[in-house]
């Protein structure tokens, strides 16, 4: 077993929405709020830290990985899990992956994974060598079901991409197939979120019962009151969103319809989230990392939603504990080891203070940043 130090965290310990201490240990790798008897505990130095603390910060669309290409070497995918674990993310639900990354889960020092399996797209409909791609689109539920059994409780479907012959975006799937499909996900205990900027799209994933929407660009006022109904939560990846001018204009000359509604989307970028948040929508914060962007972006997506209009403690809560306990997992102070981030001001208040994390525990250990940032007592 790993020595693990004693850590002291002081100042503020945020645990969820309504409860907050002044102090609390990290013993044994576990989150206790008793004071350990003497200065120190097993004859280990504990180190304390002043600032304010937070469960972990979760990225819930982010592909560890994968790269511009396709799937990346373990060496590119161990970077890419450090700088999101650097940034305060410790858990990550990858939201589609070509690369094989169960050697992560042997890591105690990188962020905890929640894996949907591959992307299911079709041929010439998604990014080459993203996903896995149907030439059958009739074989959507049994790869839903094997999908559900490689993943860890998740599945992504492609919902819709450009149509080059068309000309804009479509859907890729037939509304039975699709309820069937996600019939299948939940009778083998799988959630599925689906990838979607259209508005054509919606309404079929909502009808079959769709448990998360990525993106969610196209969702009209009917559609994000029925998205309410639901239960239903949404990922804005507005940084994404900000890349929707760049795209446009990449396919302007050959799609203009197309690039013509990516441009509408990308100018009411803002206006669209404030309005999923005041009709009471679930917001989880997702950078898209890998692909086109880079690890470690939490912060920026952060400062995005806060510019939007969703309140800053709004947007802090959905980057953390609820967001944990809607994936599933254990409170701060139930868990069996503890995921921390410590930040020198409270950033419920401040979200610039989300670019600047203290320290970082991972599974009870200091990693870096923490280990340069921690005063030893």
């Amino acid at each position: 077993m790993v020595d693990l130090p004693t850590i002291h965290l002081h100042g503020s310990v945020v645990l969820g929405d309504e409860h907050e201490v002044g102090d609390a240990w990290v013993v044994d790798g576990r989150l206790t709020l008793e004071r350990p008897s003497g200065s120190s505990v097993g004859g280990r130095d504990t180190v304390r830290i002043d600032g304010v603390t937070v469960p972990g910060l979760v990225d819930v669309h982010c592909h560890v990985g994968l790269g511009p290409d396709g799937a990346v070497g373990r060496d590119e995918a161990e970077a890419q899990a450090v700088a999101d674990r650097d940034s305060g993310v410790l858990l990550v639900r990858d939201a589609g992956s070509p690369a094989d990354t169960r050697w992560i889960d042997e890591r105690d020092d990188l962020p905890r994974l929640i894996r949907a399996g591959y992307h299911l797209a079709r041929p010439k409909r998604y990014l080459r060598g993203y996903g896995r791609e149907l030439d059958d689109v009739t074989g959507l539920p049994d790869a839903v079901a094997q999908e559900a059994d490689r993943g860890d409780g998740w599945v992504k479907i492609v919902a819709d991409w450009i149509d080059r012959e068309v000309g804009d975006l479509t859907p890729l799937w037939p509304a039975d197939l699709l309820a069937e499909a996600v019939a299948v996900a939940h009778s083998r205990g799988a959630r599925v979120t689906a990838h979607t900027f259209s508005t054509e799209a919606l309404d079929d994933l909502l009808a079959a019962g769709v448990d998360c929407l990525e993106h969610g660009t196209g969702l009209t006022d009917d559609q994000v009151a029925e998205v309410v109904r639901r239960g239903v939560a949404v990922t804005p990846t507005l940084l994404q969103v900000a890349r929707f001018e760049e795209i446009a204009a990449q396919g302007a000359t050959k799609f203009p319809v197309y690039a013509a509604r990516m441009r509408r989307m990308h100018a009411r970028r803002y206006e669209h989230v404030a309005a999923l948040h005041e009709a009471g929508v679930r917001l989880l914060v997702g950078t898209d990392a890998g692909g086109t962007l880079g690890h470690g972006l939490v912060a920026q997506e952060c400062a995005e939603l806060v510019r939007a209009g969703v309140p800053t403690s709004e947007v802090l809560a959905a980057a953390s504990w609820r967001t944990r306990e809607y994936l599933g997992m254990p409170g701060p102070l139930d868990a069996r080891s503890a995921d921390l981030v410590v930040y020198p001001a409270d950033p419920r208040r401040d979200v610039t203070m989300l670019a600047s994390p203290l320290a970082v525990v991972v599974r009870g250990a200091l990693v870096a940043p923490g280990e340069r940032a921690a005063r030893a007592r």
